[in-house]
Protein backbone atom coordinates (compact mmCIF):
# COMPACT_ATOMS: atom_id res chain seq x y z
CA UNK A 1 0.00 0.00 0.00
CA UNK A 2 2.64 2.20 0.86
CA UNK A 3 4.10 2.06 -3.13
CA UNK A 4 0.53 3.11 -4.18
CA UNK A 5 0.24 5.80 -2.17
CA UNK A 6 3.59 7.15 -2.97
CA UNK A 7 2.56 6.61 -6.40
CA UNK A 8 -0.07 8.61 -6.05
CA UNK A 9 0.87 11.25 -4.58
CA UNK A 10 4.17 11.93 -6.96
CA UNK A 11 1.93 11.01 -10.28
CA UNK A 12 -1.48 11.09 -9.91
CA UNK A 13 -4.32 8.64 -9.87
CA UNK A 14 -3.82 6.95 -13.08
CA UNK A 15 -0.49 5.84 -12.25
CA UNK A 16 -1.88 4.68 -8.69
CA UNK A 17 -4.30 2.82 -10.61
CA UNK A 18 -1.63 0.74 -12.74
CA UNK A 19 0.31 0.51 -10.29
CA UNK A 20 -2.20 -0.84 -7.70
CA UNK A 21 -3.53 -3.38 -10.90
CA UNK A 22 -0.16 -4.56 -10.81
CA UNK A 23 0.37 -5.47 -7.04
CA UNK A 24 -3.57 -6.79 -6.72
CA UNK A 25 -5.08 -7.77 -9.71
CA UNK A 26 -7.59 -9.89 -8.11
CA UNK A 27 -8.97 -7.18 -6.25
CA UNK A 28 -9.57 -5.52 -9.57
CA UNK A 29 -11.03 -8.64 -10.93
CA UNK A 30 -13.26 -8.55 -7.96
CA UNK A 31 -14.30 -4.74 -8.15
CA UNK A 32 -15.35 -4.69 -11.30
CA UNK A 33 -17.65 -7.24 -13.87
CA UNK A 34 -15.70 -6.52 -16.95
CA UNK A 35 -12.30 -4.83 -18.42
CA UNK A 36 -14.05 -2.42 -20.06
CA UNK A 37 -15.57 -0.76 -17.06
CA UNK A 38 -12.32 -0.32 -14.92
CA UNK A 39 -10.72 1.05 -18.45
CA UNK A 40 -12.92 3.50 -18.78
CA UNK A 41 -12.66 4.46 -15.25
CA UNK A 42 -9.34 4.63 -16.07
CA UNK A 43 -10.16 7.04 -18.53
CA UNK A 44 -12.70 9.15 -17.59
CA UNK A 45 -12.60 8.85 -13.58
CA UNK A 46 -9.64 7.52 -12.06
CA UNK A 47 -10.28 9.08 -8.52
CA UNK A 48 -13.92 7.62 -8.69
CA UNK A 49 -12.09 4.14 -9.78
CA UNK A 50 -9.33 4.42 -7.28
CA UNK A 51 -12.38 4.75 -4.47
CA UNK A 52 -14.58 2.21 -6.27
CA UNK A 53 -11.72 -1.02 -6.08
CA UNK A 54 -10.53 0.34 -2.19
CA UNK A 55 -14.56 -0.24 -0.87
CA UNK A 56 -16.01 -2.99 -3.54
CA UNK A 57 -14.45 -5.75 -1.99
CA UNK A 58 -16.39 -5.94 1.39
CA UNK A 59 -19.41 -4.38 -0.48
CA UNK A 60 -20.51 -0.86 -0.74
CA UNK A 61 -22.53 -0.17 2.69
CA UNK A 62 -22.61 2.81 4.99
CA UNK A 63 -19.58 4.67 4.98
CA UNK A 64 -18.71 3.36 1.92
CA UNK A 65 -20.94 5.83 -0.21
CA UNK A 66 -18.86 8.47 1.33
CA UNK A 67 -15.70 7.32 0.04
CA UNK A 68 -16.92 7.22 -3.35
CA UNK A 69 -18.53 10.64 -3.20
CA UNK A 70 -15.20 11.89 -2.21
CA UNK A 71 -14.01 10.41 -5.46
CA UNK A 72 -16.38 11.44 -7.69
CA UNK A 73 -16.25 15.40 -6.28
CA UNK A 74 -12.19 14.90 -7.03
CA UNK A 75 -13.24 14.18 -10.04
CA UNK A 76 -15.03 17.09 -11.18
CA UNK A 77 -13.17 19.01 -9.36
CA UNK A 78 -10.07 18.15 -11.89
CA UNK A 79 -11.95 18.75 -14.79
CA UNK A 80 -13.42 22.26 -13.65
CA UNK A 81 -9.79 23.31 -12.47
CA UNK A 82 -8.75 21.94 -15.95
CA UNK A 83 -11.55 23.91 -17.68
CA UNK A 84 -10.60 27.07 -15.65
CA UNK A 85 -7.35 26.95 -16.44
CA UNK A 86 -8.13 27.07 -20.31
CA UNK A 87 -10.32 29.80 -20.06
CA UNK A 88 -7.35 31.65 -18.62
CA UNK A 89 -5.15 30.61 -21.47
CA UNK A 90 -7.90 32.14 -23.93
CA UNK A 91 -8.98 35.38 -21.94
CA UNK A 92 -4.76 36.56 -21.89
Amino acid sequence: MCCFFSALIIAGPRLGILVWWMIQPARWDAAFSSFWWSFLGFIFAPWTTLMWVSVAAGGVVGFDWIILGIGVLADIASYSANAYERREVYMA
